[in-house]
């Protein structure tokens, strides 16, 4: 039976619902964290809504991310690399890194099994190999940012992130099976998460929203809220696809024009594939699980990736609105 990184899904899944059960959303975080020299407030909701001000990513070297953050990297040279402002959202897998130093500080258990006992996902290292893509933007950007660290190793039975495999803890570094995942995604709807979620708390660009952990699904052509509309509400469950990647992705439709409002749909991606979409009004969850592997064993680009998950959402829905 195939196992799937969930890359960031881990995010979604294991960190923010432990931030949320053990971690007090507002107290300020700065001594605790090292961020002395910050100015603005650090908190667990900032961290959970990915609008501290924290730059997209940075190599784990082994370092505090607050001795990184001082001593700078280079603005700009590639996307992972981008400046961020403090109270707009810019995706950032460090808020989860430091949200997985406060919860082993709270609770005096290590992230990955606390992660694993609170999900019923598997952390790294796995008991099998997983299918691994060629690597994706961090080789490129650690050269840039962290040259004189070796990048790190991959291994066949360790996620496929540069910095996971590095032992960068919350944003990624859990896996699941198919029936793994739909156990552990119905757990999660049972246990109220995508309610306390899917609370509006921070705009991104071009009319983006984030809650706590998942991102609001935009209605317009070519986004996920346009699709994801279509399922009468009320439909609730847990729907699981799972795709082997034999066939070559789809194409989207063309994303025009401004987005539209949110429809009540929120949703997030892994890097690997995955995606995962809820309504937390009545429940309904729907999720792909493949790999992001097209027919040639090359990494499929974003426009392409995209691709591959709209023509399997929309075999899903088909079943959802006969």
């Amino acid at each position: 039976m195939p196992r799937y990184d969930l890359a960031s899904l881990t995010k979604v899944l294991v960190t923010a619902p432990l931030a949320l059960a053990f971690l007090d959303l507002d107290l300020d975080r700065r001594d605790a964290l090292g961020f002395k020299e910050r100015r603005e407030p650090l908190t667990v909701r900032q961290l959970l809504s990915h609008s501290a001000g924290l730059p997209p990513w940075l190599p784990y070297t082994g370092e505090p991310l607050s001795t990184q953050i001082r001593r700078g990297w280079p603005l700009g040279e590639v996307p992972l690399l981008a400046v961020a402002h403090p109270g707009r959202s810019t995706y950032s897998d460090l808020g989860y890194r430091l949200l997985a130093e406060l919860l082993e500080a709270e609770t005096g258990l290590a992230w990955a099994r606390l992660g694993a006992a609170f999900s019923g996902l598997r952390p790294a290292p796995w008991p099998e190999d997983i299918d691994p893509p060629p690597p994706g933007p961090d080789l490129e950007a650690w050269g840039i940012a962290a040259g004189e660290f070796p990048f790190p190793a991959s291994h066949p039975r360790l996620p496929h992130d540069a910095n996971a495999r590095a032992g960068m803890r919350g944003h990624a570094g859990f896996s699941a099976t198919a029936a793994e995942f739909r156990d552990s995604l119905t757990r999660w709807v049972a246990a109220g998460w995508p309610r306390r979620m899917c609370v509006p708390t921070a705009e991104s660009g071009e009319g983006g929203l984030w809650g706590l952990g998942l991102q609001a699904a935009l209605d317009g052509p070519g986004r996920w809220g346009s699709i994801l509309s279509r399922v009468p509400e009320g439909h609730g469950g847990v729907h699981v696809v799972e795709d082997s990647a034999a066939e070559a992705p789809g194409t989207p439709p063309p994303l025009l024009g401004r987005p539209g409002d949110p429809g009540g749909w929120w949703f997030h991606t892994g890097f690997t594939g995955p995606l995962l979409c809820v309504r937390p009004s009545d429940g309904c969850c729907v999720a792909l699980l493949c790999h992001r592997l097209g027919p040639g064993g090359r990494l499929l680009d974003l426009d392409e990736l995209r691709g591959r998950r709209w023509t399997l959402l929309e075999r899903l829905l088909a079943t959802l609105v006969e």
